[in-house]
């Protein structure tokens, strides 16, 4: 029997409205809307039709794929442009749901390491609420922030292995097409586990470590929050604590201090290019963290504005066409995992899913290729050893 849900959850999940599937199907809205609805199923013809354009296997539609409904559309942090549209915020929140069943999927068959994120979020939560009539709320980050480097293991002189030690300490990261709107999101499921989306336009590689640590802060300092019941005003607030997240868990306070003595003209954005190569955080956001500490005046921060823009810098700073961007590896490295131990195959993982290959790797965005190495080794022909003498086979 066709599951007019599963329908649903695919268009969602290709950012369809009924409309547009309906064009791209040539068929009509309402006979969408009524297979969806479970009103009329459609013949075998249209199945095969939507089978071959959502590049799914011919048993998804008749399976009910047990979405967890373990995020809440309600409480995912992104841009204002993807906030205000109802289409996309339900189409990101089907997208996590997928990503959730896979992650689902691999932590049955894998153990991972312990979820730091979450004890670090219950520390936040904590300290948030102890601190809140006695603190200002830039301290109150400024520590969550220095508590959460400190925790996941990174070292408080340089930002290497960011992205891996996030991933490591519990929290999926996965790269998609936003568009220009967006750069990134990220949200936590009912049951704590923390996901960050990252936008995959090609982006400078300090871009994306201020983007990873915006959504970090994301993360452990607005825990189920109804983002969406927030007013442009109270949402421009929470941009502004993870920004200011970002800036302290990048640039830990005594070290970036220590590191500004050494450098020759405080206003100068080209003084800033060796300090650049040690935090992989841009020039601009070094050169404002300076001015929010104190450690430079408002003369001197509107010089190196002017400076910033003289030089072009806005567009393209010294040092972005040579810092490698970091890409997740946690979901590639779990995969590898468990192919290469032949615990499952990757048609074990098509065969959960009910996806083609093609819709595996766009999901997950992981080159075919990967996946299909691991099929081709399967295909290998079976030895029998046999050894050939003179007078025939042994």
């Amino acid at each position: 029997m066709f599951v007019g849900d599963s329908l649903t959850n695919i268009r969602l999940l290709r950012g369809l409205s009924r409309k547009q599937l309906a064009e791209e199907l040539d068929l009509t809205e309402q006979s969408i809307w009524q297979y969806e609805n479970g009103y009329i199923s459609p013949s075998l013809q249209v199945i095969n039709k939507m089978r071959t354009y959502f590049n799914v296997q011919p048993k998804y539609f008749y399976s009910n794929i047990n979405l967890s409904n373990e995020i809440n559309e309600q409480q995912i942090a992104y841009r204002s442009g993807l906030r205000n549209s109802r289409q996309k915020t339900k189409s990101e929140t089907v997208y996590l749901e997928f990503l959730h069943y896979v992650t689902n999927y691999l932590s049955s068959i894998i153990r991972f390491p312990p979820n730091q994120i979450k004890a670090i979020k219950d520390y936040a939560v904590n300290y948030k609420s102890k601190n809140a009539g006695y603190l200002e709320m830039d301290e109150i980050i400024e520590h969550i922030a220095s508590y959460a480097r400190n925790s996941i293991g990174l070292s408080n002189r340089h930002n290497e292995d960011l992205l891996f030690l996030i991933e490591k300490s519990g929290a999926f990261i996965f790269e998609k097409s936003f568009g220009d709107t967006v750069d990134a999101c990220s949200t936590w499921s009912s049951g704590d586990i923390p996901y960050i989306i990252l936008g995959n336009i090609k982006k400078t590689a300090v871009r994306r470590n201020f983007d990873l640590a915006q959504e970090l802060g994301h993360l452990l300092l607005h825990y189920k929050m109804d983002i969406t019941d927030l007013n442009n005003k109270e949402y421009s607030t929470i941009e502004k604590e993870a920004s200011t997240f970002a800036r302290h868990f990048l640039l830990p306070k005594e070290e970036f201090q220590s590191d500004l003595k050494t450098v020759s003209k405080i206003s100068n954005p080209d003084a800033y290019i060796n300090l650049k190569k040690k935090w992989k955080v841009s020039i601009a956001a070094m050169a404002y963290h300076a001015y929010s500490l104190n450690q430079m005046t408002y003369q001197q921060y509107r010089y190196f504005n002017a400076s910033l823009n003289r030089k072009n810098y806005k567009l393209m700073e010294p040092l972005d066409d040579e810092i490698v961007i970091m890409k997740p590896g946690k979901i590639r490295s779990s995969f590898e995992a468990i192919f290469e131990k032949d615990v499952r195959s990757v048609e074990d993982v098509l065969g959960y899913l009910k996806f083609e290959l093609k819709s595996l790797a766009s999901l997950l965005d992981v080159e075919q290729e990967f996946f299909e190495k691991y099929m081709i080794k399967a295909e290998h022909p079976k030895v029998y050893d046999f050894v050939v003498q003179e007078n025939g086979i042994l």
